[in-house]
Order: C-alpha cells, then sequence, then structure tokens
C-alpha cells in the first residue's frame, strides 16, 4: 500500500488536529501545510509528526 495515514499538528499549540494520507514514495519528507486551528483561532503552519 503506497499511501500511507499521517498526523497533522499545529507548530503553534502543538495539538494534533487533523489527519491525511500521503504517498511515501514521492513525498519521502515531512508534509506541511496551513491549516485551520480551531484552539488558536487562525491559519497556522501544520507539520506531520509520527
Amino acid at each position: 500500500m503506497p499511501r500511507e495515514i499521517i498526523t497533522l499538528a499545529c507548530t503553534e499549540c502543538g495539538r494534533r488536529n487533523y489527519t491525511t494520507t500521503k504517498d511515501k514514495r514521492k513525498t519521502p519528507g515531512r508534509l506541511e501545510k496551513k491549516k485551520f486551528c480551531r484552539f488558536d483561532r487562525r491559519h497556522t503552519l501544520h507539520r506531520e509528526v509520527k
């Protein structure tokens, strides 16, 4: 199975807000997306965590 489920955590508060899938072969590094954090009530950078 090439796609794996990953968790995205907010860089500001550190909470794990989102889950998504990614292709390990195409993006071997950590995924970063700008998403809405409901705890900070604004858009922040979310990074892939283990």
